[in-house]
């Protein structure tokens, strides 16, 4: 599928592929922005808040997705009946307001409860954006405009802890909330601005009890959507608990805190490699076969960071090496599951990104705190957390595909036993 074919179609009337593209990452970006800018700063917020102790930090992360994840669940089934733009925009507007309240937080209590609101305002924005893309196309299609969205949104976790840094060398930490508050205004104009409608009427969800219930049956019902929900969910976590320790880990194991924002970045651009190459053999080759081969990959990378940290070999270069190569099997699995979650449940496609989104976002969170808060100053817990996440995670694509890996499907849509079961 080239770019002129796919404008040619117009699935999203008033604009161009490549403006889709950049507003879809754009809207992505809002959440990213939320999590990693502030990771330099953490130190900062826990000394001028009163925070206990280091691990109790992770709340300012943690809060965040959680309020992300539990809310979710809400946004599917509105965005199924009232369209998609409106809750959208709702959803922006509450974030600019949440992102101000919490750089203006007097105490660690209400900063909690702004990071909270915040997650919950921009949940509307993980539940949307696949929606939207769904909306306009799937399969493989799908899968390949998430991996283009993907490459101009990576760019956030590679620049955002810089960001945070340089905003911190001239100005106080709530200035990175002031910045996050400016950043949901523009996204909030363009989306208001260009963002045509893309659920069709007919297509609409009635908001009754009974409908509601229907579509959460075939969403956690269907083998296929519940096992790469599953998988997501898990690899979701062990990413959660590398973000949640990583300052820790560059200031207290490796005594590298100047190279922190550094190191962050290079693994990052990992994952933006990945998912260029994604975007680019993911029409030849398929979703099933990329996606499979790097989780193997990611699970035996995992394993020899283990084993090295058990034996207390670990030095920043391995560290940052065994990063990089995970993250950049990361890169290939993320939007491949998440396609392939979706791929079955086009029809009610809100409140499938809704659910999914629900469990992936709030259980990945959970885990990656559980890792987070066994830190203890040794990078053996978050390498034993990545082995166990994606070994679980394998577990969960067995057991969607019936034990058969790298068989892909045509276009890839759910057999009829799938949808059956």
């Amino acid at each position: 599928m080239t770019v002129a074919s796919t404008s040619a179609a117009t699935p999203h009337a008033g604009m161009g592929f490549r403006e889709f593209v950049a507003l879809i990452a754009a809207i992505m970006a809002v959440n990213a922005l939320a999590v990693d800018t502030m990771l330099p700063a953490l130190p900062d917020i826990g000394q001028s808040l009163a925070i206990p102790t280091e691990n109790a930090r992770q709340w300012v992360v943690t809060a965040y997705l959680l309020g992300f994840g539990a809310a979710q669940i809400v946004y599917g089934p509105l965005a199924d009946h009232f369209g998609r733009k409106p809750i959208l925009l709702g959803g922006l507007a509450a974030y600019t307001i949440f992102s101000l309240a919490a750089g203006l937080s007097v105490s660690f209590e209400m900063m909690l409860i702004a990071r909270v609101l915040q997650g919950i305002a921009a949940a509307s924005s993980r539940v949307l954006v696949i929606s939207i893309v769904r909306d306009c196309y799937g399969g493989r299609k799908m899968a390949r405009v998430m991996s283009l969205a993907f490459i101009v949104f990576l760019a956030v976790p590679i620049l955002a802890p810089s960001i945070g840094q340089l905003i911190m060398l001239a100005f106080p930490w709530r200035s990175i909330f002031i910045g996050l508050t400016l950043f949901g205004i523009a996204v909030l104009a363009w989306a208001a601005l260009r963002l045509p409608e893309t659920l069709h009427e007919e297509d609409r969800q009635p908001t009754s009890i009974a409908s509601v219930v229907h579509a959460f049956r075939l969403t956690v019902s269907n083998r296929v959507a519940v096992g790469y929900m599953c998988g997501q969910t898990l690899m979701y976590g062990g990413l959660v608990g590398f973000i949640n320790s990583a300052q820790q880990v560059f200031v207290d194991v490796f005594q590298a805190g100047r190279l922190f924002t550094t190191i962050f970045a290079l693994i990052a651009v990992f994952m933006a490699i990945s998912s260029v190459l994604n975007a680019r053999f993911v029409g030849r080759y398929g979703t099933r076969v990329i996606s499979h081969s790097a989780l193997i990959g990611y699970i035996v990378v995992a394993g020899g960071h283990a084993t090295l940290a058990i034996a207390g070999h670990e030095t920043l270069v391995t560290f940052a090496l065994c990063q990089s190569a995970m993250m950049f099997c990361f890169g290939l699995v993320g939007p491949n599951f998440g396609a392939m979650a979706m791929e079955p449940l086009g029809h009610v496609a809100g409140t499938a990104s809704s659910v999914q989104g629900f469990v992936s976002t709030v259980v990945g969170a959970l885990i990656g705190f559980y890792v987070g808060q066994h830190f203890n100053g040794t990078v053996t817990p978050l390498t034993l957390g990545f082995t166990g996440c994606s070994s679980l995670a394998l577990i969960a694509v067995l057991w969607a595909e019936r034990g058969r890996l790298f068989q892909p499907t045509a276009s890839g849509i759910a057999s009829a036993a799938d949808m059956a079961h």
